[in-house]
């Protein structure tokens, strides 16, 4: 088991690698022709909130019941019902999304009046930033429709991952970044408004996202014509798991969208510089965090269909020493590189100094939560693949309650840093409860050994610490630079740390077999 565990994460994570590293670079671009002003605040506005829908409908939510629901059936029916099943998901779930989308195109003010709101005030009082929510509203009518496309690549992906293919799901987002790239490139200096150009690239990667899977699942068999069935059997389960699940696996996202209002309120370019923080951030934690999530569910699922309690638990705790081995020193890493992360990979064309050091502060903030957002992604399918859907929302409502207060706490004398650092506190509370509702219903234990793999790992971490610390070249120097030996410096500075990283745990006593799942 551990080995189809460690191959799958691998799997994963490698396709996930290309498709990060295609992210930083489309982010770079960006960066280069928008920086962090107003034109760069409107476009992230109108990417984020189809981003946060698609977390709702497809990635998140959805796959969180329906991957359990496709593994009962695949387990225990044959395979015209599995069709079947699959048959009436795309045509139920299809038809939703797509009034939802014509809606949200539709009305795509109101959506912005409501998200951005600050920026609603100022148009409604004629004020000077009036032409924000204008443009704002009309990049949400050409960013909104990705949501559709996305929705069905979510569903083929889900189907291809509780298959064991794990590859071409997490491939798929490549092209995303390309299309944004490339209309970044050749369409939006075109333009008088390059933002527009992005939008349509954000459109474009979806279409091609969801044309690039259909041929693998014509291949398995599973491409099937959609059919609207309510009440269908499995559609019941899916949609029941499904409602309260929207809550509580995107209680992160709901998160960053009540930062997105406060943050409209604030300084101009306080949404790009937590946008440009996030995106480091989210570079370890799809890499380890979501691809760890992401092969451990249908293997959870799997255990929960064959009544294996204890096979259950030790893929939890896998899920969990994995998750800690890996996001620990990227946690440590990131807050100490903060800063030279950010001058190397953003500052050129419009992204000066400035956006470099108040990216860096909310960097700090966002990093400090980094290990919590991971467990909550390793953590929630321990109930999800049990088909319990109610507690984990009822942990994320309290941690989403949270966020506001602390939000409204932090806000005031921190501006757009203190949203993330209710950001940070709040998903630390969520994967808290979580763990505690695991432990507390006799699902999980912490198995023999793990506290001890633990303490090596924060060893190893305050030591890997202390050796960035001293090899990091002070901000003066990092000023005399230049781009190619920036560059050097911060590669050099993150394949030492990871050496040291690694000799410490070594030395401490950490071994492969601790990370293997014995039955």
């Amino acid at each position: 088991m551990s080995k189809k565990l460690i191959k799958s994460g691998m799997i994963v994570s490698s396709m996930t690698l290309i498709s990060r590293v295609l992210g930083l670079v489309r982010d770079i671009v960006i960066a280069n022709l928008m920086g962090a002003g107003a034109a760069a605040d409107l476009f992230f506005f109108a990417n984020k909130i189809p981003n946060f829908l698609r977390r709702l409908f497809a990635e998140g939510a959805f796959a969180q019941a329906f991957v359990p629901v496709l593994t009962e059936y695949e387990k225990t029916q044959s395979r015209d019902q599995v069709k079947d099943l699959i048959s009436a998901v795309s045509g139920t779930l299809g038809t939703i999304v797509t009034v939802i989308t014509i809606l949200g195109v539709l009305g795509s003010s109101v959506i912005t009046a409501l998200f951005g709101f600050g920026w609603f005030l100022e148009w409604w009082n004629g004020g000077a930033d009036a032409f924000k929510f204008e443009l704002a509203s009309d990049m949400l009518k050409i960013t909104f429709p990705y949501l559709w496309f996305i929705t069905f690549t979510a569903l083929s992906g889900a189907i291809l991952n509780t298959l064991g293919k794990f590859a071409v799901a997490a491939f798929t987002p490549v092209f995303l970044n390309i299309a944004i790239i490339g209309c970044a490139i050749f369409l939006s200096p075109q333009l008088q408004q390059p933002e527009i150009g992005l939008a349509v690239g954000v459109l474009l990667g979806g279409a091609i996202q969801f044309f690039f899977q259909i041929p693998f699942l014509k291949k398995e068999k599973l491409l099937v014509k959609p059919s609207w069935q309510w009440h269908h059997p499995g559609v019941v389960k899916i949609r029941t798991l499904m409602i309260p699940a929207l809550f509580g696996v995107s209680v992160s996202q709901i998160n960053l969208l009540l930062d997105t209002f406060i943050a409209s309120f604030l300084q101009t370019g306080s949404i790009s510089w937590l946008y440009y923080s996030d995106r480091l951030l989210e570079f370890p934690l799809g890499l380890f965090g979501i691809a760890i999530a992401t092969v451990i569910l249908p293997s959870l699922s799997s255990s929960h269909v064959n009544q294996s309690p204890q096979a259950f638990a030790k893929t939890i705790d896998w899920g969990i020493r994995s998750v800690c081995f890996l996001g620990f020193p990227a946690m440590l890493g990131l807050m100490v590189l903060a800063e030279p992360m950010l001058r190397v990979l953003f500052m050129r064309g419009e992204f000066d100094l400035q956006d470099v050091s108040m990216s860096a502060m909310s960097l700090w903030a966002y990093a400090s939560g980094l290990l919590s957002f991971m467990l909550v992604k390793v953590l929630a399918p321990g109930y999800y693949s049990r088909q319990d859907t109610k507690t984990p929302v009822k942990f994320g409502i309290i941690a989403m309650v949270s966020n506001m207060v602390l939000n409204v706490i932090f806000a005031v004398p921190f501006g757009y840093v203190g949203l993330a650092i209710a950001t940070s506190l709040s998903a630390t509370l969520n994967a808290g409860l979580l763990w505690f509702g695991l432990y507390k219903s006799g699902v999980y234990q912490v198995q023999k050994g793990s506290v001890a793999v633990l303490i090596r790992i924060i060893a190893s971490g305050l030591v890997m610490v202390a050796g960035l610390l001293y090899m990091t070249p002070s901000l003066v120097m990092w000023a005399d630079f230049g781009l190619l030996e920036s560059a050097m410096q911060l590669i050099a500075l993150i394949l030492g740390g990871a050496a040291l990283y690694l000799v410490s745990n070594f030395i401490f006593g950490l071994r492969l077999h601790h990370f293997k799942v014995s039955r």
